[in-house]
């Protein structure tokens, strides 16, 4: 099965814009302690593709990258507003790309909750928790 897509995205500020055409392998929930960290919430929700070329559309002198040498993790973001943006991993062998910076649903849905044991304490709390639209009781 080809699931080959075409998504575009960008980081909060606008400044960085990509598109990329890739095979879609996986879309994980990772709740590692390195993606809490990374992300500053309670798991990373990335899509694994093949290794393909990003076409960064705007905003590719804005792009740093951090390789976090004890566990083979990489966050490359805006350094403008912080924002997760796509990148591939350290061997070329993945391409990862943050779900939360994409403009359009992409087909792929996610298939597991990798690193589960790590998982924030307080998430399942957080799942079950009464909903709302915004923030109108703070």
């Amino acid at each position: 099965m080809n699931n080959e897509e075409t998504l575009t995205g960008s980081c909060l500020c606008g400044e960085c814009k990509y598109a990329i055409t890739s095979e879609l392998k996986h879309f994980f929930h990772c709740h590692c302690i390195q993606c809490q960290k990374m992300t500053a919430s309670a798991f990373a929700a990335n899509i694994i593709a093949v290794p393909t070329k990003i076409n960064w559309l705007s905003g590719e002198e804005n792009i740093k990258r951090f390789d976090y040498p004890e566990r083979d993790f990489t966050q490359v973001f805006c350094m403008n507003c912080g924002s997760g943006l796509p990148f591939l991993d350290g061997r070329g062998e993945l391409l990862f790309i943050p779900t939360g910076t994409l403009d359009n649903v992409p087909k792929i849905k996610p298939e597991a909750n990798i690193y589960w044991t790590e998982r924030a304490k307080w998430y399942e709390h957080g799942i079950t928790a009464p909903r709302q639209d915004a923030c109108d009781n703070m």
